[in-house]
């Protein structure tokens, strides 16, 4: 008992699922049918998770997420303003393009580091990421599993999922801009100087002398006095050869999803096996079992037995009735409300998964309304969807904190507009 009570809450809760769904099966709750089903369809998913989040600690490791970030905080060129628009478009087109849990994992590191090289608050950053994550995963099918499941439900091509989508993504995005800047980036509320940019140790490879730290100093007091920041030198990397593995090792995970269509576990594996080879010739202590992420290998497969056993046990018919049968924008709106409502209490990707076999077969659109309120809605809770789970392992990786009261308070606001404005997109485009 002493030991559960020194682990996180999510450790805890974690453990509470596994053990919740492992009693519901012994105990009959859960048929073996569901049961088993759930746990094919989620190994491929285990497997992606355990892979990318090693090739993630491994590169961050290796520093190139440092050399990115001090090239997007030039691009910026000192104003917050540009900064805002460059991670807002990086965030989205990384979501769109590559897939909202891939953003998770690899651009979040990226963001954090960014914040370090900017001088703000790791939070503003850390908050662009996981709610683009989220609410810019609308318009093509590789942008989210569940794209994948309603495609094929309302027979739409890529192609023909963009064109009926490409309103609603727009709309989430804007509501998502104005959400970011009226909580995190304006001034006043992005933390100016509380992530200085970092100065090499005294006396160790490059270290700054003391007149040009005061120097460095001074610059950033200017830049901050005009609402500017300064723009970070140029970052170059202690292991070049690292640094050239593990980025050659990401660019073939994103060459390999995208181009050569590669399951993303497959994909992931490999470019991990290539990190962890490069780690293991030239620096063999990092190799460590503490970079599995054993919390989310543990809370996935247990969330999933105690959704379906919820659904072999009535969800279905409690969805059927939420949801109801009406195609007009009040049923649309019915429908994305009650995904997005469900996805922040159990997870968007079950509720998803039970909520489209609620919905009347020749009902497209309020099909897709769900689609809405399960990919933009889930930006409450840490549990809602996967890459928010993934977001709050690299946050937590690098020991940045954002206050739960804060998370669920902007969160709601953001869901409650960007759902709203998406659906209305929707039916005014139908």
């Amino acid at each position: 008992m002493r030991v559960l009570l020194r682990l996180h809450v999510l450790d805890r809760l974690a453990i509470g699922l596994l053990v919740t769904g492992l009693v519901c099966l012994a105990s009959g709750l859960l048929p073996t049918g569901p049961a088993g089903d759930a746990m094919e369809r989620i190994a491929p998913l285990l497997a992606f998770l355990g892979t990318v989040i090693v090739l993630a600690e491994l590169t961050s490791k290796a520093e190139v997420f440092d050399v990115v970030a001090a090239r997007v905080a030039r691009a910026g060129r000192g104003s917050y303003a540009a900064l805002f628009l460059l991670c807002v478009a990086f965030a989205s087109v990384t979501t769109i393009a590559l897939n909202l849990d891939t953003t998770a994992v690899l651009l979040t590191p990226v963001m954090l580091a960014l914040a370090s090289r900017v001088g703000i608050a790791a939070v503003p950053l850390a908050m662009t990421t996981v709610w683009l994550a989220n609410t810019a995963s609308l318009l093509l099918p590789v942008s989210n599993l569940t794209n994948l499941l309603a495609a094929d439900r309302v027979a739409l091509s890529p192609a023909g999922l963009a064109a009926r989508m490409w309103a609603p993504q727009l709309a989430a995005i804007a509501v998502t801009m104005v959400c970011l800047w009226s909580f995190f980036w304006r001034r006043g509320r992005r933390g100016e100087g509380a992530g200085d940019p970092e100065t090499p140790a005294a006396g160790g490879p490059g270290a700054a002398r003391p007149e040009d730290v005061r120097e460095d100093v001074r610059d950033d007091e200017r830049a901050r006095g005009r609402g500017r920041y300064r723009t970070p030198p140029v970052h170059r990397p202690a292991d070049p050869v690292l640094f050239r593995a593990c980025a050659l090792a990401c660019a073939g995970f994103l060459v390999a999803i995208l181009v050569a269509d590669v399951e993303l576990w497959v994909a992931s594996a490999a470019a991990a096996a290539v990190a962890v080879a490069a780690f293991a010739v030239r620096r063999r202590s990092e190799l460590r079992l503490s970079l599995v992420p054993w919390r989310l290998l543990v809370m996935v497969p247990g969330m999933f037995l105690v959704v379906e056993t919820v659904n072999a046990n009535g969800l279905h018919e409690l969805l059927a009735t939420a949801v109801g049968d009406d195609g007009g924008p009040a049923g649309l709106l019915r429908a994305a409300a009650v995904g997005a409502g469900l996805s922040n209490v159990l997870n968007n990707l079950p509720v998803y998964l039970a909520g489209e076999a609620a919905v009347p077969l020749g009902n497209h659109d309020q099909l897709l309304a769900l689609l809405i309120g399960t990919n933009v809605g889930p930006v409450v809770t840490p549990w809602a969807s996967l890459a928010t789970l993934l977001w709050y392992e690299r946050c937590h990786a690098y020991g940045v904190r954002v206050p739960v009261t804060r998370l669920l308070g902007t969160g709601a606001v953001l869901a409650v507009t960007a759902v709203a404005a998406s659906v209305a997109a929707l039916a005014l485009t139908g």
